[in-house]
């Protein structure tokens, strides 16, 4: 996948997951962006561990990388904001 569409996805993917998770938080473009290429990560190395755990692998196929940036881009915010409220 090239750079210009993982900016796009994590974009999208970032800005989905913040409007999903209540709360305020001051990420800005760039932070939104990150927020959802870790989602993207984290969502899709999940969805290939659950749904096909004998092609494992930390970089997510293409069709799961949108579905799954959202859902990874959730779970990272709602830990952040649990890590964040602990400290």
């Amino acid at each position: 996948m090239g750079i210009i569409a993982m900016i796009i996805i994590g974009l999208i993917a970032g800005a989905i997951a913040r409007l999903l998770v209540p709360g305020k938080e001051d990420f800005g473009w760039i932070g939104t962006i990150l927020l959802g290429i870790v989602g993207g990560y984290v969502g899709g190395t999940l969805g290939s561990m659950v749904f096909a755990p004998h092609k494992f692998s930390v970089h997510p196929p293409i069709e799961h990388t949108f579905l799954g940036a959202i859902v990874g881009a959730v779970i990272v915010l709602l830990v952040y904001k649990w890590i964040r409220a602990r400290v």
